[in-house]
């Protein structure tokens, strides 16, 4: 199908960048490419279709488009008009994508031709494809919490209120979704045939503000990424118990596990991005930072090349602010200074897709 580009001009990056010449601490991971896509909006999440080997990357506001990109190029090879949305997802059984818009928007996977609006209710943000039942689970701060979706026909199949403002989930396989509540200190526990909250795990004695959550499901452990105390909180799936926590950079906004090299990822807006190693169910080490551009705070895997993929923009000055009441406080776990106030503008053209992979000398 044909598409107008989302930027005029088109161009990729690649190391050594001269904005990351901080960059790279020891280890196996580094920035391997800077793909400058350009486009306007505001952007929130991006997510990969391994198998289809497309990346989607959401923008919002009124010139609100769905992105679509080669995973193994970053070529753009479609585009959805018209859609101001946080995310959006595809289920490569139905071929059928959804995107977080409101109404929800239903689109074919190979084509990118909408096929319909959802009306749903709250305020659609967050999401997970369910491939097991083949369901798509949408994410609200406001009630409903959860709307779960038939990814074949796109009804709604009923909603589910998980108490609090859900930020990240994941998917167990075995009947189990797991969800961070980032407004309580919490993960949400829900049972996927039932479509209902069956437990909460307390996480308030370690930090809060978790925005990221990872899991592996092999061995049945949690990481909440949590912005409040800028750490890594590791807990057990059954159970709930905090086996320990580590720290993170600042302003995490996501976090992904790759099973095949034991590694959990976890994304932030200063620029960084914390690998985490599991070495044993009950032994982790934070194996590196990755130096990033700054505000690249979302992140998706590509499980079949183990590469991640973040996304972000260049800024100008940040507009003059009234200076704050003398008993202001930042909210318990509200995002941290550099991302609260007056946004400054964004820099036209600049919006970029940032691929993250092991150098030649990486295991």
């Amino acid at each position: 199908m044909s598409f107008k580009p989302i930027a005029a001009t088109v161009f990729s990056l690649f190391l050594p960048l001269a904005g990351l010449a901080r960059a790279q601490s020891g280890g196996p991971y580094q920035v391997q490419k800077i793909q400058i896509v350009g486009g306007d909006g505001g952007f929130d999440y991006v997510t990969a279709d391994p198998d289809g080997r497309n990346l989607y990357v959401a923008r919002s506001g009124k010139d609100g488009h769905i992105g679509v990109f080669n995973l193994d190029t970053l070529a753009q090879v479609g585009d959805i008009p018209g859609i101001s949305a946080h995310g959006a997802a595809v289920d490569t059984a139905t071929g059928h994508g959804f995107a977080t818009s409101n109404p929800i928007t239903m689109f074919d996977a190979k084509t990118f031709a909408i096929i319909k609006k959802i009306d749903v209710q709250g305020h659609p943000d967050g999401y997970l494809d369910d491939p097991y039942h083949h369901r798509f689970y949408i994410l609200s701060h406001a009630e409903p919490n959860v709307t779960v979706l038939d990814d074949k026909d796109g009804s709604i199949l009923g909603a589910i209120d998980i108490g609090g403002a859900p930020e990240q989930a994941v998917l167990d396989g075995n009947g189990k979704i797991y969800v961070d509540i980032e407004d309580k200190a919490a993960i949400a526990v829900i049972d996927t045939n039932a479509m209902k909250m069956v437990g909460r795990y307390d996480l308030a004695s370690r930090g809060g503000g978790c925005a990221g959550l990872a899991l592996d499901a092999k061995n049945g452990i949690l990481f909440a990424a949590c912005r409040e105390k800028n750490n890594m909180i590791i807990l057990s799936a059954a159970d709930g118990h905090i086996i320990t926590d580590l720290p993170t950079g600042v302003g995490c906004d996501g976090a992904t596990f790759n099973p095949e090299t034991m590694e959990v990822f976890s994304s932030q807006g200063d620029g960084t991005l914390t690998v985490i190693k599991e070495n044993s169910p009950t032994s982790f080490v934070v194996e590196q930072t990755v130096f990033t551009p700054l505000r690249a705070k979302t992140i998706t895997l590509d499980t079949k090349t183990g590469n991640l993929f973040l996304i972000t923009a260049e800024y100008g000055p940040t507009p003059a602010q009234p200076a704050p009441e003398p008993t202001a406080a930042r909210p318990a776990g509200g995002p941290p200074a550099f991302m609260r106030g007056p946004r400054p503008p964004m820099i036209p053209h600049s919006f970029q897709i940032i691929e993250v992979g092991k150098n030649a000398q990486g295991n």
